[in-house]
């Protein structure tokens, strides 16, 4: 996604929010993550996982899974509730893993932040024959009263644009299943301020323009809560996912071969030409990396296998 070039860039503004977005922001529904992602263990790859609301699920599922994020401040929360898990700070468009090694590629309130052609190549290349992309969005339901007069003040939460399209036109991937989950979050007063100040175009506002947005909504809450436990946020989630298309139908990346044969080589316990391997565990004996020999800020490599 290309952003302005002038002012803050509201991708990377969730860093200084990391803490709110993870208090705040609403988790998926079981039902919703195993149609993205499948009921059995598979290998996936998640991609702008912030700081973990879909991981969580993902987990539970026991899913064999990498996590990444471009942003470490956000991923650090992931860290801390999953001390066992692969996480990477890494972006959708270069993601260190090998090719053809994934089962699943997911991605949930984050795909609109990509370059998108970017990102659906690097998916297509990670993911095996019959692999699929899935992406979701938690959208409020403003067809509640209250909802609908939070979306006037925060900015409105109607659907995402439907990624079907871009999906088919990239050439990496065929027919596009859609489906919507609905689930509700219990929301006491500064939980609610918490999920404001989580949001982008709030994060880059200045600081009075900032409390006056807080402000309007805490006015809204006293307005409507009736109840010791706060208010009931209705939320729909907005699911999609795609077979990647047959590898004779599209241009295979440049780097695929590349990044391939290092990950052989790794398996096979010796060093690929070019890598120093560097061989580094979390406790778990499952993390695995990489890099151009004599380049300490060179790409990590994930091996599945």
């Amino acid at each position: 996604m290309n952003h302005p070039s002038s002012g803050p860039d509201p991708a990377l503004s969730f860093a200084s929010v990391a803490d709110a977005y993870d208090r705040a922001r609403p988790t998926y529904p079981r039902p919703a993550v195993e149609w993205l992602t499948g009921r059995s263990p598979a290998t996936v790859v998640e991609l702008g996982a912030g700081t973990g609301k879909l991981t969580d699920r993902l987990v539970e599922l026991r899913h064999d899974l990498l996590v990444t994020d471009p942003l470490d401040a956000m991923l650090e929360h992931v860290r801390e509730r999953h001390p066992g898990l692969r996480v990477v700070t890494a972006s959708a468009e270069a993601v260190p893993v090998a090719t053809r090694s994934v089962d699943v590629v997911v991605a949930a309130q984050a795909f609109h932040w990509f370059d998108a052609e970017a990102a659906l190549r690097e998916a297509a290349r990670m993911l095996k024959p019959e692999g699929r992309i899935a992406l979701a969005w938690n959208v409020r339901d403003e067809r509640i009263p209250w909802v609908k007069r939070l979306g006037r003040i925060i900015g409105e939460s109607g659907p995402p644009t439907d990624p079907s399209e871009t999906l088919v036109a990239s050439r990496h991937f065929g027919y596009v299943e859609t489906e919507m989950f609905k689930h509700w979050m219990p929301m006491k007063g500064e939980a609610l301020m918490d999920l404001v100040r989580s949001r982008s175009n709030v994060a880059v506002m200045d600081p009075s323009a900032r409390d006056r947005v807080l402000r309007k909504v805490g006015e809204l809450f006293a307005e409507y809560d009736r109840s010791s436990d706060g208010l009931m946020l209705p939320y729909v989630t907005h699911c999609y996912r795609a077979v990647v298309r047959p590898r004779g139908l599209i241009d295979e990346p440049e780097h695929s071969a590349d990044l391939t044969a290092a990950a052989e080589a790794i398996r096979r316990g010796e060093t690929p030409p070019g890598f120093e391997v560097d061989e580094q565990t979390d406790g778990s004996g499952r993390r695995t990396t990489a890099g151009p020999a004599g380049d300490d800020d060179g790409p990590t490599l994930i091996s599945f296998r």
